[in-house]
């Protein structure tokens, strides 16, 4: 055989330049760069700072009549021994209000009046970074003028549960009248308001007492039949559910999950059309909400299988049940027996513990006391920020630090959750927009390129599952010195940096996360 009459060191030379040369090819590939110009980064993962995100962390409720210093509300913390104020905590702003204080007469909004106190309410909260998020009540049982007069005037038909209290009417929500109106109303709302920089959600059912999709009444109670209620129930929630979903296209929607949705009562045993009817919602766009958090009888087993059917398929928002304001519940005779009186902490953690079970996106700061003793059960108020919601970043990244112009770069990636709950990018308001990008960035933090991942679904971010992704770039940029950087940018928005990631000690550039100088020669 030829091989045994070459010198046995000069047949291991052969063999060993071999194996280098598969190697290089392998690493390099169509790169044409050594493994040496690669370097892999393990960015510094962030578990202590708030994160102000889309659909994500606290919500700062504020009264209809709040005025310009609402937003300096502050309140002591006994664990840092310093007041500090709300809206440093908060991702948005909920304003539970009516349909007539936003439309008191027809054609003429609250929004576009500069002396209205809920139109600078809300240009307050936009001033200030903080999107809204809105509820519209109509039901004017216990509230009064809900529903703005002229629409009874024009003819809407009513319930008047109290003849006493003849400006607590009730418009029939099947009624036409009503519905003409209500539909103009809610497509100027949108016009104004379906921008997703402006607002958070929209909390979009709005039917019955206080809008919280149960006790909705559409007959006099002593003429409805079972039958004539679920027939009209249905049609109403696909009619309200349709108009929202028309009207409001880039922002999120929710509705209360619940055992009675639309139903005319308030409490009872499960209605067995209320799951299919709440499917239909969500498969329309709709996300979760759930406004009787930690109140144990009433947010029941029914609930809670149905907050784990659409976990990470849908996002949820809680609000706390109880009421702890002296005067207000009675929330220590809770069937749970957890809750004593006197103890507001007690409350508290029931609300958390129910949201951690139910992984949610976002918790409420509500008016008054309610916020007042969060903040003095600060570790929970901490624990949410930290644990709850999303809170996604980048554990591992492989880039070139030095390329030919023109040459392609294999970009490596790996992200992680640490949040319960997920980023809501499958959301038909947002479709898929958020994704993964890097950046090369010039000395003024200019980006010159930008290169998006739209394989990276952050949607399938969860806890406790890396995902991994590569990425193709070619970097066709003159010679010089550039930076590395990354983001998840917003592909609607022009890809601009939109969620805040969870990386200690990182510089940001204009949203994007500096990581790694690049030499392209």
């Amino acid at each position: 055989m030829i091989l045994k009459r070459i010198p046995k060191i000069i047949l291991l030379a052969i063999l060993c330049a071999s194996v280098l040369l598969g190697f290089s090819q392998k690493n390099s590939g169509q790169n044409d760069l050594s493994n040496a110009d690669y370097i892999i980064l393990n960015p510094k993962y962030d578990g202590h700072s708030f994160l102000r995100n889309p659909l994500n962390g606290w919500v700062m409720y504020a009264p209809r009549n709040a005025d310009d210093t609402y937003w300096d509300i502050e309140y002591f913390v006994p664990a840092l021994r310093k007041k500090v104020k709300v809206i440093d905590y908060a991702s948005a702003c909920y304003v539970r209000t009516s349909w007539s204080s936003l439309n008191p007469s027809d054609g003429i909004y609250a929004w576009d009046d500069p002396n209205s106190k809920i139109g600078n309410l809300i240009k307050g909260a936009q001033k200030r970074g903080l999107p809204i998020a809105l509820r519209i009540v109509i039901d004017g049982r216990d509230q009064g003028q809900n529903t703005p007069k002229f629409v009874f005037e024009v003819g809407a038909k009513y319930y008047l549960e109290n003849k006493k209290y003849p400006d607590r009417q009730t418009p029939y929500p099947q009624d036409v009248v009503f519905r003409k109106y209500y539909s103009k109303f809610i497509t100027a709302l949108a016009k104004e308001f379906n921008d997703p920089d402006k607002t958070s959600f929209i909390d979009a059912y709005g039917l019955g007492k206080w809008g919280e999709a149960h006790f909705v009444v559409y007959e006099d109670p002593t003429i409805a039949t079972p039958e004539s209620t679920e027939k009209i129930k249905e049609e109403t929630l696909d009619w309200v559910t349709n108009l929202y979903a028309q009207t409001f296209t880039k922002v999120p929607l929710v509705i209360n999950y619940h055992r009675l949705v639309g139903h005319p009562e308030s409490w009872g045993a499960v209605n067995p059309n209320s799951e299919r009817l709440l499917d239909k919602a969500i498969e329309k766009g709709y996300s979760l909400r759930q406004d009787a958090f930690g109140m144990t009888g009433y947010y029941q087993d029914w609930e809670k299988d149905f907050a784990s059917k659409w976990n990470f398929k849908r996002p949820i928002i809680m609000e706390g049940g109880w009421i702890i304001a002296p005067g207000k519940h009675r929330y220590w005779k809770d069937p749970s027996g957890k809750y004593r009186e006197g103890h507001d902490e007690d409350v508290r953690k029931g609300e958390f513990d129910a949201s951690a079970e139910a992984h949610v996106n976002m918790m409420d700061f509500r008016a008054g006391g309610e916020t007042e003793s969060w903040f003095k059960s600060f570790d929970l108020v901490q624990r949410f920020n930290t644990e709850g919601g999303y809170r996604v970043y980048p554990d591992q990244i492989k880039l070139p630090k030095q390329i030919k112009s023109g040459a392609m770069a294999l970009i490596s990636h790996r992200w992680q959750n640490r949040g319960w709950g997920y980023l809501p990018n499958n959301i038909p308001q947002w479709n898929y927009k958020y994704k993964v990008a890097f950046a090369l960035l010039d000395a003024k933090g200019n980006a010159k390129k930008i290169f998006v991942d739209h394989q990276s679904d952050p949607s399938k971010w969860l806890k406790g599952t890396a995902a991994n992704y590569q990425l193709n770039a070619k970097i066709d940029l003159p010679a010089g010195n550039y930076n590395w950087a990354v983001a998840i940018v917003d592909t609607a928005m022009k890809n601009k940096p939109a969620i805040q990631l969870a990386l200690d000690e990182a510089p940001q550039v204009h949203g994007w996360t500096k990581l790694l100088t690049l030499q392209v020669h």
